[in-house]
């Protein structure tokens, strides 16, 4: 018999009001939970022992909530909500225009959704199935990238889509996805102008995208700790072995109700952002964190990496190469390390260690060994790019992983370098022709005549030609006649001055 059962309960957006998250947290303590954890779509998830099921159930119920045993039919939808105002700035898309989005989705999407804004790179674009990404250059238009259902397929739509139609072609391209499940699930051939045609058939307000979309280079903040922005503050809250106590929830939420704040956000890093914290509040957020002990000044490269849901081997595996790397005191700062110890699994990641076993014996999986991969440009908005290594035992795996940051640097050095160089204006070529003839220079005493400024004190306006000069015209230092001038070039000249 099965000794636990594994209960997810999405939140929309990664968004949920205090009082609902307190009346969740209330139904597990009664079914004998005392910590739950955050998933990486944003998710709450939480185990509990098989004898205490049924209570959770019953007051699960009575809540009206939906949640999934053990399963992942409906995958929670993904949003870059928690960011906004916080890490991102001067843009349309405002915390309104994300909830009009999720009120306009009336069922429960099978498919991975993600709803992302452009100017941003904290939370994933590109982990979905369905993903939408807000338009940098025309207001409530979204660009549409679909990765097919088990594939690494990504077809990139051919219009933008208006806001309002963000929901509704979702589910019409979900239910396409799922009824030809032959041309458009598992299927390496997916043909995305196929998918195009068939949901077009239908009208939506589109427009036709100018360029294709681009996406952010990567750059993770800093997301804990109690932090200023605009008049007010945001608490992001991280914990190392992922657990979030109960009793540290419930007063965070009964917080959040005493200072009027409407919304508890999760992350995909599997933390807390709780925003609109007033000055005259902060010191009760802070008397909150040393009540319960908790620690929001984690080392930025713990931070950096992003491991499975519920994968206390992914969470071993993390924790060897951290200290690896705080041996090696290894920067990593821009690198998002991934761990990936399940086939089929999702994990966002400039570098993704992989592991894999040897041998499976009924099912058992024995003799590790690990690859590293990095994505393209060390961006995990994108696909793998290459395998850095291979077949490594875990012995060797800090290093090879430690080299594989290294190459990330000097690939950035590349490029600084590069653009360096690139804006640098180029010197434009002189015309022989015309390098001889931009100023006169007497051969005596070196004076130069140049056409282009004349001699105003001596009654020559600019712009007068050497030619045009009367046959009296003498050099003003020496006093040679016009005849001992000669023709010379200014990049010459320049030469000669040094």
């Amino acid at each position: 018999m099965k000794y636990t059962y594994t209960i997810k309960i999405n939140f929309q957006g990664g968004i949920i009001s205090p009082g609902d998250l307190l009346n969740i947290l209330i139904a597990a303590g009664k079914a004998g939970i005392t910590e739950v954890r955050f998933g990486l779509r944003q998710q709450l998830l939480f185990d509990v022992v098989n004898e205490d099921f049924p209570v959770l159930e019953e007051q699960l119920k009575q809540l009206d909530v939906e949640y999934e045993v053990d399963e992942d039919r409906h995958p929670n939808i993904v949003s870059s909500y928690p960011a906004e105002e916080v890490f991102i700035n001067q843009t349309w898309l405002s915390e309104g225009v994300y909830k009009d989005i999720f009120d306009l989705v009336d069922y429960q999407p099978r498919l991975k959704i993600n709803i992302s804004d452009s100017n941003q790179s904290f939370t994933p674009l590109l982990t979905g199935n369905i993903n939408w990404v807000a338009s940098a250059q025309a207001q409530h238009f979204w660009h549409l990238f679909i990765r097919f259902p088990r594939t690494n397929v990504i077809y990139e739509w051919k219009e933008m889509v208006y806001t309002n139609d963000v929901a509704r072609m979702s589910k019409h391209i979900e239910n396409i996805i799922l009824q030809h499940k032959e041309l458009f699930y598992d299927n390496k051939q997916a043909n995305g102008d196929d998918l195009f045609q068939r949901v077009r058939q239908e009208s939506y307000i589109t427009k036709t995208a100018e360029a294709p979309a681009r996406l952010p280079g990567f750059n993770l903040p800093y997301y804990e700790g109690l932090n200023r922005y605009h008049d007010k503050y945001w608490l992001g809250i991280y914990r190392r072995d992922e657990l979030f106590n109960i009793a540290f929830l419930k007063d965070i939420c009964r917080l959040c109700l005493q200072t009027k704040i409407g919304q508890v956000c999760s992350t995909p890093w599997k933390s807390l952002i709780i925003k609109n914290i007033t000055e005259k509040n902060r010191h009760l957020w802070n008397n909150l964190l040393a009540r319960h002990q908790v620690n929001v000044r984690h080392a930025a490269n713990e931070l950096n990496f992003q491991v499975e849901d519920n994968c206390a081997a992914g969470l071993k595996l993390k924790r060897y190469l951290l200290k690896r790397l705080n041996n090696e005191d290894t920067r990593t700062f821009g690198i998002c390390i991934g761990i990936k110890t399940r086939r089929k699994s999702e994990v966002f990641s400039s570098l993704l260690v992989r592991r894999r076993p040897l041998l499976t014996i009924a099912g058992i999986e024995m003799f590790f060994v690990y690859d590293i991969l990095c994505a393209q440009n060390f961006n995990p908005n994108e696909r793998t790019g290459f395998v850095f290594s291979s077949n490594n035992p875990k012995v060797l795996l800090a290093e090879q992983l430690r080299r594989a940051i290294l190459l990330y640097y000097k690939q950035q050095l590349t490029d600084i370098v590069a653009q360096e160089k690139a804006s640098v204006p180029k010197k434009e070529a002189v015309p022989a022709g015309e390098a001889k003839t931009l100023v006169y220079q007497c051969k005596h005493c070196l004076t130069i005549y140049d056409e282009a400024y004349g001699e105003p004190a001596n009654g020559i306006p600019k712009g007068t030609s050497f030619a045009a000069l009367p046959a009296s015209y003498c050099c003003p230092v020496c006093e040679a006649g016009k005849n001992d001038f000669m023709v010379a070039g200014k990049p010459v000249l320049a030469v000669q001055g040094l």
